[in-house]
């Protein structure tokens, strides 16, 4: 047991200098993971602050949420500054030429995944506003999906606002801009009873700072404090950690935080009382870092919990239990302490391996999972095996993984996911295959065992998931079809 305890410290400490890399087995294959569409990081204090590294730090803690982009913009003596680009957070903030320009004493910052044919730079965030100066008054980042972005557009459009983007977080951002003579808590509270849907947002004018989120709580933000006039919120609670801020709490559903001149420190106000908090239920099983807590909950421990979970529901006879890097692991772990199999970390991952190989044929691709993940063959020839992994999608990469450890020599394979069956796409800020690429949502376990080519397959229970959150209060959406807001009249989303 404390071998296990070891490998688990072992595991959570790698994060705090590299990126996070969730399943990396995944990464070949986008179309068979979901996506989330991106972090969020603000910071304010009273004082003048390093904003330049401190930022970076932050958005570094959360490069999991987006690898295609990032972006900040920065408070520096009344005027805003603004620069996104393409890239990961440490190769965008090595081509700053100047960092003085981004140090002042407020900072927001995003990280952003890509949906296909939507990498265009006008979509990056944060998004902002200007006067007829030329000067910006207004930025924002944004987590989440609208579900009334078109026609809220189309309404604004008709009054004369003109868009630059085609994201429905510009949506937010006009709104904003245009209810500021109600002041910037007014026109926040206006804006959030106009727009529908899951929104976590972060932002600055030229002298405050403000931080919102959904009546349900769907996607994460939480709040943490570096002194009593020093102030951060973000997506999780490793971008605290890494500034060097302590966690204070979640941001509430329906809930604005902000600054202003007239009151020291910072403000709370919420739109809506008593709000149900529904967070999706998939940060916990796959997005969130490993060392995050959201809403009081530790992810490593959710993960940790669904492995055990899933050996008391289904229990078999193996030799030896193996976790997919990085997300399978805490899993992992977890069935070995309840079944009593050893754990074995036999998947060794190329560190150096960034983003995917551009190759031109199937043959060549098939190759490159070996480059990222390679088993350690000693340690599982002739033995019978248990994989656990986060989730099934499309299946594709389940199905590649069996056929490696098969070539290596493996007797048996047991496969075991500790989340439900993901039947149905997301609207609400994760980026899914539509219902008819979802594997689950066209067999049934047993054609999906024959077609993983398994001795044994087993999804986690929502009856054991809900045990493992300790609550219905979650967004189940793509494991039940039922979502806590209701879709809209929009065919399609703008992102």
């Amino acid at each position: 047991m404390k071998d296990l305890q070891q490998q688990k410290q072992d595991y959570l400490k790698q994060f705090q200098s590299r990126t996070y890399g969730r399943n990396l087995l995944k990464s070949d294959d986008p179309f068979d993971a979901p996506s989330e569409e991106c972090g969020i990081f603000g910071l304010y204090s009273e004082n003048e602050l390093d904003t330049f590294s401190l930022s970076q730090f932050g958005l570094f803690a959360l490069q999991h949420r987006g690898q295609e982009a990032c972006g900040i913009s920065v408070m520096n003596k009344g005027r805003i500054f603004n620069l996104k680009d393409e890239g990961l957070v440490l190769d965008f903030y090595k081509d700053i030429r100047e960092p003085e320009t981004f140090m002042g004493n407020s900072a927001i910052g995003h990280t952003r995944y890509t949906t296909a044919g939507d990498k265009k730079k006008y979509n990056f965030q944060p998004f902002f506003a200007k006067n007829e100066y030329d000067q910006i008054i207004l930025s924002i980042a944004h987590n989440g999906n609208l579900t009334n972005a078109k026609s809220l557009k189309a309404e604004l459009e008709a009054e004369g606002v003109v868009f630059k983007a085609t994201s429905d977080s510009e949506v937010i951002l006009r709104l904003i801009q245009k209810n500021l003579d109600l002041g910037l808590r007014g026109a926040i509270k206006a804006t959030m009873e106009k727009i529908e849907g899951a929104y976590s947002v972060v932002g600055m004018t030229r002298n405050k700072f403000f931080a919102f989120r959904d009546f349900h709580g769907i996607r994460p933000l939480v709040l943490g404090a570096i002194d009593e006039k020093t102030f951060v919120a973000a997506s999780e609670s490793v971008a605290l950690d890494a500034v060097g801020a302590q966690y204070v709490r979640d941001i509430l559903p329906g809930e604005i935080v902000y600054t202003n001149e007239n009151e020291p420190g910072l403000q709370s106000f919420l739109v809506r009382e008593n709000c149900q908090r529904n967070i999706c239920a998939f940060e916990y099983i796959y997005f969130a870092r490993p060392d995050s807590t959201l809403e009081g909950i530790n992810v490593h421990e959710v993960r940790e919990k669904s492995g055990m979970k899933i050996w008391e529901q289904a229990p078999v006879e193996a030799d030896i239990v193996i976790g997919v890097p990085d997300s399978g692991v805490p899993a992992a772990i977890g069935f070995s302490i309840a079944s009593g199999i050893p754990f074995r970390p036999v998947l060794i991952k190329n560190r150096y391996v960034g983003r995917s190989f551009i190759v031109p044929t199937q043959d060549m691709r098939e190759r490159i999972v070996n480059l990222k993940l390679n088993p350690i063959i000693s340690e599982i020839k002739g033995k019978r095996v248990v994989i656990i992994d986060d989730s099934i999608v499309r299946g594709t990469t389940s199905k590649r993984l069996v056929k490696i450890l098969k070539k290596a020599g493996v007797k048996e394979i047991h496969f075991r996911s500790v989340s439900p069956p993901i039947i149905a796409p997301c609207y609400l800020g994760i980026d899914t295959p539509s219902k008819e690429d979802l594997i689950s949502a066209n067999m049934n376990v047993e054609e999906l065992r024959a077609y993983l080519g398994v001795d044994s397959l087993e999804f986690l229970s929502m009856e054991n998931l809900i045990k493992i959150l300790g609550s219905t209060d979650h967004c189940f959406g793509c494991f039940t079809e039922k979502y806590p807001v209701p879709k809209g009249d929009d065919e399609e989303l703008i992102k």
